[in-house]
């Protein structure tokens, strides 16, 4: 499902800022080469990402799904200068492919590329994130949520993708599991006191949650 018309998408697009040749030369690459190029953020989400990055102005960032990069470089454009970013796959194949355009981004030693299992991962990290992104695995959507609450700071912000899917979500014909269980998170999200939220009808569905 596409929630705005093609039409609207590009006009949208066009009226938002460029990206960066890089970014282009991702997205382009990704398309021609890489499996799954619908899981790539894409301009207008890219934009939006690096938009709230410098709202955030994080000194520390985790992502939990890097794919091809492309989101992660967007975050990290709102980095402090000292800042970093870990973002962490299990795909090791295309472990040579994203690390080559962290290297040749302005950003490649700020960016810590771990690939491996997240659930293993996250718990032995700092617990001082100040912005975290979830685009993974969906069947884990629940158990990242509740270990990027635990390293995430006070008054931090929490980015889940895909909770709409496209629209299936709505829809009880659809008992899939990956369907049944964003619908149960988005549930439990909005009943979390622990948080404040506000689900964001963007592409395929962008919670943006702040840790009180």
């Amino acid at each position: 499902m596409e929630f705005i018309s093609t039409e609207l998408q590009d006009y949208v697009s066009q009226h938002s800022s460029e990206c960066g040749a890089l970014l282009t030369k991702i997205d382009r690459e990704t398309h021609l080469e890489v499996l799954q190029p619908r899981m790539l953020s894409g301009h207008f989400q890219g934009r939006l990402l690096s938009m709230l990055s410098w709202m955030c102005r994080p000194e520390h960032i985790l992502e939990i799904g890097t794919y091809t990069g492309y989101s992660a470089l967007c975050l990290a454009e709102g980095l402090k200068p000292n800042g970093s970013l870990i973002t962490i796959d299990i795909n090791e194949e295309l472990k040579e492919r994203v690390q080559g355009y962290f290297n040749q981004s302005s950003y490649g030693k700020q960016i810590e590329y771990l690939i491996g299992d997240a659930a293993q991962i996250i718990p032995d990290l700092r617990a001082d994130f100040d912005l975290i992104f979830i685009d993974a695995d969906k069947q884990q959507y629940p158990l990242y949520y509740e270990l990027a609450l635990s390293k995430l700071k006070s008054g931090g912000y929490i980015l889940i993708d895909n909770v709409l899917w496209s629209g299936k979500v709505l829809d009880s014909k659809h008992q899939d599991k990956d369907t049944v269980l964003l619908r149960e998170l988005n549930t439990a999200i909005s009943k979390d006191s622990r948080v404040e939220k506000v689900l964001l009808p963007i592409r395929d569905g962008l919670y943006l949650i702040r840790k009180l």
